[in-house]
């Protein structure tokens, strides 16, 4: 499936394409990219009733909304009525009685659930590598990995089964894969999104937020879960975008590359690059955010369990999870020995504040209007031997530290980040994602600014 959620809308809207033939493709693009592993579960038959209603409602005047018969991808760890989520893990399986208020504002407008993408298992790694359900694969390289833990929606809006879809991004998990498949993820400003109906990771960091081929089409998505305006691209000269000095070490060459040419053609379309350093915050974000999520992940889950699924207990869940890497953090990191402690967890609440008050001081500082950086160091490795560590530079080294080292902290500030995709050449065949952070609750302008720099990309 190729072209824009905005433009397919229109068509439908028109009568010259109908709803059932958008989900019948989407299905047809599901078969033969099966070896992708993108979906836990789908639904034809309801997806195709869903559309015939869409269609049935446009051939007699009514109104249908703005995402009319458009096919979407939902996460696993989102609810949507009538199907079962499990957040990628064995022992959670329950039936939603009513679906996410997220999916609802979606599904009001005429979009069409498809089915439930694969992720990292319970929303926590960077690889999507899900030992319950298959790896996720992707679809720029079969061999490799799509990132997480959105990695399912990447993937199908990657391989062109659907335009756009639901992630969710504690700290990197909607942007790492947008950027390792080379698509648009936004992660909204914290308190923007209604988190109601979705398992929780770390509720003080958590939001869902939309993925698709082109922030366009997720600056369309994000207007409708939000009742906003959708924004128009901002004039890029003049824009004064902060270059994050320390998220710019240790990148593949092939990073380099790409982020380096992307810079050259912004600052010749009229973008003012200021180099900046945030490594004391970046740094006491990854203390506040490990102490802070460890402690939360415990509290929430047990709390979600025993509202959805109240004959499982937080060790019944813990005792079946199937990846080793997820396993072994809730067994040491979130129920044993390093676990933090309710004093711990609340000192590292009490220094989010301040942190962001850094965060909002160095826009006013420099002038910027946003931050700018590779969303990930490295582009996707391969699957076999991805669980721990990956090579990167010659050296072996831990994956979650290397796929999180730049965005994780935007989860601390509570601010907007999106992952843009950058062409790749012949040479390097890999996609790769640069980030554009933004104030909080600026989500706006933010997309704004992000329209105009994909463009300029596009262009140059």
């Amino acid at each position: 499936m190729s072209g824009s959620i905005v433009e397919k809308a229109i068509q439908v809207r028109s009568g010259s394409l109908s709803a059932v033939s958008l989900v019948e493709q989407a299905f047809d693009e599901m078969a033969s990219n099966s070896e992708i592993n993108a979906f836990i579960s789908y639904d034809r038959d309801k997806a195709l009733a869903d559309a015939r209603r869409v269609d049935l409602l446009i051939g007699s005047g009514g109104n249908t909304g703005r995402l009319a018969g458009i096919p979407l991808a939902i996460k696993d760890n989102i609810d949507v009525e009538g199907y079962r989520t499990t957040a990628g893990t064995p022992s959670i399986n329950y039936v939603a009685s009513k679906s996410a208020p997220i999916v609802s504002r979606l599904t009001s407008e005429g979009a069409i659930v498809i089915g439930k993408a694969n992720m990292h298992e319970l929303a926590f790694g960077v690889t999507s590598n899900n030992a319950a359900f298959g790896a996720v694969r992707n679809p720029a390289d079969l061999t490799r990995i799509p990132g997480g833990s959105s990695g399912g929606t990447a993937a199908a809006i990657a391989s062109g089964i659907v335009l756009g879809g639901l992630g969710t991004d504690t700290a990197g998990s909607i942007r790492v894969p947008a950027a390792l498949t080379g698509v648009a993820g936004f992660r909204p400003s914290t308190s923007l999104i209604d988190m109601n109906g979705i398992v929780p990771s770390v509720p003080t960091f958590d939001v869902a937020g939309p993925m698709a081929t082109t922030v366009g089409d997720v600056a369309y998505l994000f207007s409708i879960m939000t009742h906003q305006t959708m924004p128009e691209p901002r004039d890029l000269r003049g824009l004064r975008l902060g270059l994050v000095k320390d998220y710019m070490v240790n990148l593949s060459p092939h990073v380099s590359r790409a982020v380096s040419d992307a810079f050259a053609k912004l600052e010749q379309a009229g973008v003012t690059l200021i180099e900046v350093d945030i490594s004391p915050i970046s740094a006491a974000s990854f203390e506040v955010g490990f102490s802070a999520g460890f402690y939360e992940m415990k509290n929430a889950m047990a709390a979600c369990l025993a509202q959805k699924q109240p004959n499982t207990t937080l060790q019944d869940m813990v005792d079946k999870i199937a990846s080793k890497d997820v396993k072994n953090t809730y067994v040491n990191s979130v129920l044993g020995d390093d676990a933090p402690s309710e004093t711990t967890y609340r000192e590292a609440i009490a220094r989010i504040d301040g942190i962001r008050q850094i965060y909002l001081r160095l826009f006013e500082e420099f002038g910027l209007d946003a931050l700018i950086f590779p969303t990930a160091p490295l582009e996707a490795p391969p699957i076999e031997g991805s669980d721990e560590a990956v090579f990167l530079n010659g050296e072996y080294v831990p994956i979650l530290p290397v796929f999180m080292r730049n965005v994780a902290a935007t989860g601390v500030y509570g601010a907007p980040g999106i992952s843009i995709p950058l062409s790749a050449s012949e040479r390097d065949h890999l996609p790769v994602g640069l980030e554009l952070d933004g104030r909080p609750e600026a989500d706006l302008d933010l997309l704004s600014i992000a329209k105009a720099v994909e463009a300029a990309l596009l262009s140059a």
